[in-house]
């Protein structure tokens, strides 16, 4: 198995796994790789230490335990934030408009709610008084990461 450190053009850094180089190759040509933050998939693959297994024969010592801080950088940020709505919002998925309507209208309880809408439909739930917010997520983001 391979770790590669990947970046898209847009500068974000992640951690992709590949059976091997070739593997990463012909996934990156076919456009399968993506980034997790904004799905660009112009990928490059970064500088990766190899692991050495030099202790052959001998136990390795017990490594204390690390704490790693999520980074607090604004992509970071952004993540922990969409992943948050994502986890608290049904996926209404074409139903949104109508949907929304219904919770507006007394119809259905409300609930957190996310899917798509048109513009036109968009427009027309504003018009409606009905609050609503484009949120871009890349499709990376829309399934669990490994």
């Amino acid at each position: 198995m391979k770790v590669l450190n990947l970046r898209c053009t847009q500068g974000h850094g992640f951690e992709g796994w590949f059976g091997s180089e070739e593997d990463f190759d012909a996934q990156r040509e076919r456009a399968l790789i993506e980034c997790p933050i904004c799905g660009d998939k112009a990928i490059v693959k970064g500088l990766s230490a190899p692991r050495l297994n030099l202790g052959a024969g001998r136990e390795p010592a017990a490594a204390a335990p690390v704490a790693h801080a999520a980074p607090d950088t604004p992509a970071a940020r952004w993540m922990r934030a969409m992943r948050e709505v994502l986890a608290n919002t049904e996926d209404v998925g074409e139903r949104f408009a109508e949907e929304a309507r219904r919770m507006h209208y007394g119809e259905v309880a409300e609930r957190g709610i996310r899917g798509r809408a048109t513009r036109e439909q968009t427009e027309a739930l504003l018009d409606e008084g009905i609050e609503v917010l484009p949120l871009l997520l890349p499709d990376a983001l829309k399934e669990p990461l490994q």
